[in-house]
């Protein structure tokens, strides 16, 4: 099968499950374009400890300047480390095992919550404490946060993705599936590369979220970049500026390119993909 992607637009690659999209922007047109940026389903690694601060890679230059503004060292602004509330270990809550029964939590006493020591939560940089830039929502930081030298184009994109009520601390064992595959794009969304795969970006999107999601991916073209997207969602397919369909059918008998061509021309066309399209156009 040979395929031609135009460079610069957004591409929808659609067809019926099995048809064999994910085998080709997935696997084949990296293998040939190795800079090509994939962002797939696989979920991300979530514990307590880990926040949507570490899993941006903000927390370390946090760390650092917080240690450079008090003379410090940056591991006593980690709650993994040596800031540790010395009650709770940094976990911001006691949790007690009973037997025969489910465990007990209740938040730490000596922390109030914070994870942090009161020397970590002694340092403060432009008022705010390691804590209270950590209790900040995505929002909110990327609005009022102005300290120098951070980064915030990692958190900005999390209210571009619909995560701005996210505070920078909440571990991400306490997200949703589909917050956490949005806050795992938001992240992949800070490489560098001038050709993207999404596989199925719209999975654990509210409906209103969806023109959100297009309006972050028409930014992308419009920097350059070549987007394309495996997807099911009729909005996303009526919005792209070129459609390749895959089918007519699954497994063995998928695999071939059944149409190539605008949202306009493939509702059309004589595919399964093309009879729902159709369906949608209509008023």
């Amino acid at each position: 099968m040979t395929v031609g992607v135009p460079l610069g637009v957004l591409t929808a690659v659609t067809g019926v499950a099995g048809s064999g999209k994910s085998t080709l922007m997935r696997h084949e047109l990296p293998a040939r374009h190795p800079a090509t940026v994939v962002v797939d389903q696989s979920p991300i690694a979530a514990s307590p400890r880990s926040t949507p601060a570490t899993y941006l890679d903000v927390m370390e230059p946090l760390r650092r300047m917080f240690a450079e503004a008090s003379g410090t060292t940056p591991g006593l602004f980690s709650f993994n480390s040596a800031g540790a509330c010395p009650a709770c270990k940094g976990r911001g809550e006691i949790r007690t095992d009973l037997a025969f029964m489910d465990p007990v939590t209740r938040v730490c006493d000596v922390c109030g919550g914070s994870r942090y020591s009161a020397e970590a939560l002694s340092h403060t940089v432009a008022g705010r404490t390691i804590a209270d830039v950590l209790a900040m929502t995505a929002d909110e930081a990327a609005a009022a946060f102005d300290l120098p030298g951070f980064d915030l184009a990692g958190i900005a994109r999390l209210g571009e993705l619909g995560l701005g009520h996210l505070t920078l601390g909440r571990s991400l064992n306490t997200l949703s599936g589909g917050e956490r595959q949005r806050l795992k794009l938001a992240h992949r969304l800070g490489e560098t590369g001038t050709v993207y795969v999404f596989d199925e970006p719209t999975t654990g999107l509210h409906p209103a979220d969806v023109g959100t999601l297009l309006a972050l991916l028409d930014r992308l073209v419009d920097a350059g970049n070549t987007v394309i997207v495996i997807e099911h969602d009729v909005d996303v397919v009526k919005h792209a500026d070129w459609v390749i369909d895959l089918g007519p059918e699954a497994g063995r008998h998928g695999g071939e390119v059944v149409f190539e061509g605008t949202p306009a021309e493939l509702a059309h066309a004589s595919t399964s993909t093309a009879t729902y399209l159709a369906r949608s156009l209509t008023p």
